[in-house]
C-alpha cells in the first residue's frame, strides 16, 4: 500500500541496493529474527448493509411448495390470547377467538368465541355467539348460542344467552335472560341463578 510497488521484492540486509528516485525506500530494519505481522486488507467502507429479512411475514402463495394442502378453518381464525399476568383495557373488535388467561376490561364486539381460563377475569360487556367461562366474568353478556361455565366460572351481571350449561360449582348471578331466536326474551323470565 505505502512504499512497495507490486513488482519489487523487499531486499534484507546490507546488500541490499540503494533505491532509485523512482523506486520507493525500504526502512525496516535487516533484523530476521522480529517475525513481520501478516497484513490486513483495508476496510471497505462502500459495503451495502442489508435490511432485515421479513419472508416470514409475505404472504405465500396458494399454491408453493409440498404443504399446499388447503389451511384447516383454525388457521384461518384471527385468534387473540391475553396471557397470564397481562391487563388489557380497550376494545375488540373482529376476532374469531379469544381466550383471556389474564385481565381485561374492555368492550368485545363483532366476535365468535370467548373462552375465560380460570385464572382469567373480564370486566366489562362482550356480545359474542358462544362462551366456556372456567374464571370470572363481570359486565353484560349476550351469548347468541351456548354459555357455558365450568364448575370454577363465575359470570355477574346482566347475561342473556341462547343456551345456557352450568357445571356444579359454577356460579351465574344478575339479571338472567334466555334469548329466543336470536330476540330478547320477555322481562319476566328474568332470575338469578346459583
Amino acid at each position: 500500500m505505502f512504499g512497495k510497488k507490486k513488482d519489487e521484492h523487499p531486499t534484507q540486509g546490507a546488500n541490499a541496493a540503494p533505491a532509485t528516485d523512482g523506486e520507493s525506500k525500504n526502512y525496516a530494519k535487516p533484523d530476521a529474527s522480529i517475525p513481520t505481522a501478516p497484513s490486513r486488507p483495508a476496510m471497505n467502507p462502500d459495503i451495502a448493509r442489508r435490511g432485515p429479512d421479513m419472508s416470514a411475514f409475505a404472504p405465500r402463495p396458494a399454491g408453493a411448495g409440498a404443504a399446499s394442502a388447503p389451511r384447516s378453518a383454525e388457521a384461518e381464525q384471527k385468534k387473540l390470547i391475553v396471557g397470564r399476568d397481562i391487563f388489557l383495557n380497550g376494545e375488540i373488535r373482529t376476532c374469531d377467538s379469544l381466550v383471556v388467561e389474564g385481565k381485561v376490561e374492555a368492550v368485545l364486539s363483532d366476535c365468535r368465541a370467548m373462552d375465560i381460563a380460570q385464572s382469567g377475569e373480564f370486566r366489562g360487556s362482550a356480545e359474542i355467539e358462544s362462551a366456556d367461562i372456567s374464571g370470572r366474568f363481570d359486565g353484560d353478556l349476550i351469548v347468541r348460542q351456548r354459555l357455558t361455565i365450568r364448575a370454577t366460572g363465575k359470570v355477574l351481571g346482566k347475561i342473556r344467552y341462547g343456551q345456557l350449561e352450568v357445571e356444579r360449582g359454577g356460579v351465574i348471578s344478575g339479571t338472567i335472560e334466555a334469548l329466543a331466536d336470536g330476540a330478547p326474551a320477555p322481562a319476566s323470565s328474568s332470575g338469578s341463578g346459583r
